[in-house]
C-alpha cells in the first residue's frame, strides 16, 4: 500500500492501537483522517503523522452518535474526495461488573460504543467506499469476540456482535469491491489497560493468559489491519483475525 491517492478513517485514534493504525496508514502513503471524542490526543496524532511528511486532520467524533458518524465520513470525502479503507477502532472497557449487577447506563454505553459505533461508521463508509470504487474496512474486536470474561458482559458482547456484523457486511459487499474484516487483539499495552497494569499481581495474571510471554504492543495490531486493507490481502474478507499472543490457543 503505498498510493498517494488512498484516503483512511481511523476511529479511535487519539491513542493506542487507533494512533499506531492512523501512523502506519500515513507511513504507507495514504491521507488520514482522525477520528476521537479526545481532541487534544486526536491532534496530537494528526501532529506526529505531519512531522514525518504525512497528510492528516482531526475530526471530532462521538461514535455512539450515527449523525457524528455520517459527518465524519462527510468531512473525509470534502477534503480528500474518496474514501477507501476505514478502521474502526473506537472503544472502551466500560463498567466492570456481573450480568445481574450491571447498570443499565453501562451496558448501553458500552453496546453504543463498541457495537452500534461500529454500525454507524459502516452506514456511512460503506457508500463513499463503492463511490470510489470500493475499499477495505477492519472492525475492531478482540479476543473477546470470541470467549467470555468473567465481570465484562457489555464488552464481550459487543465484541461478539463486531465479528458477527462483520461477517454479514462482508457477505453483502464483497462483491461490490468492499471487503470487511475483524481483528482481535489480545492484552496490548495502551491507555484502556493502563490501571490493569499498574497492579503487578493483576499485570502478572495476564502476561501469564498469553504463552508468548508478554503482552502485545499496539504497533503489531496495526501491521495487521494495515495489511488487511492492502492488495496483499485482496482474498481476504468476512475473517476474524486474532492477534494476541496465543491467548485463544489455550
Amino acid at each position: 500500500m503505498s498510493d498517494k491517492n488512498k484516503v483512511a478513517i481511523v476511529t479511535g485514534a487519539a491513542s493506542g492501537i487507533g494512533r499506531e493504525c492512523a501512523i502506519l496508514f500515513a507511513e504507507n502513503g495514504c491521507k488520514v483522517v482522525v477520528s476521537d471524542v479526545v481532541v487534544a490526543g486526536g491532534e496530537e496524532t494528526v501532529e506526529l503523522i505531519e512531522q514525518t511528511g504525512g497528510d492528516a486532520i482531526f475530526v471530532k467524533t462521538d461514535v455512539s452518535d450515527p449523525e457524528e458518524c455520517k459527518t465524519l465520513v462527510e468531512k473525509t470525502v470534502e477534503t480528500y474526495g474518496r474514501l477507501d479503507y476505514a478502521c474502526n477502532n473506537a472503544g472502551i472497557g466500560g463498567e466492570s461488573n456481573s450480568v445481574a449487577d450491571m447498570s443499565v447506563a453501562g451496558w448501553q454505553k458500552t453496546i453504543g460504543i463498541n457495537l452500534s459505533g461500529v454500525f454507524y461508521c459502516m452506514k456511512y463508509q460503506i457508500p463513499a467506499m463503492l463511490k470510489s470504487g470500493g475499499g477495505a474496512i477492519v472492525n475492531m474486536a478482540s479476543i473477546l469476540g470470541q470467549v467470555g470474561f468473567a465481570g465484562a458482559p457489555a464488552y464481550v458482547a459487543a465484541k461478539h456482535g463486531v465479528v458477527g456484523l462483520t461477517k454479514d457486511a462482508a457477505l453483502e459487499y464483497s462483491q461490490q469491491g468492499v471487503r470487511v474484516n475483524s481483528v482481535g487483539p489480545g492484552f496490548i499495552h495502551t491507555p484502556m489497560i493502563a490501571e490493569l497494569e499498574e497492579n503487578t499481581a493483576v499485570n502478572d495474571m495476564l502476561i501469564s493468559m498469553h504463552p508468548i510471554g508478554r503482552l502485545g504492543k499496539p504497533e503489531e495490531v496495526a501491521e495487521l489491519v494495515v495489511w488487511l486493507c492492502s492488495e496483499k490481502a485482496s482474498f481476504v474478507t468476512g475473517a476474524y483475525y486474532p492477534v494476541d499472543g496465543g491467548y485463544l490457543a489455550h
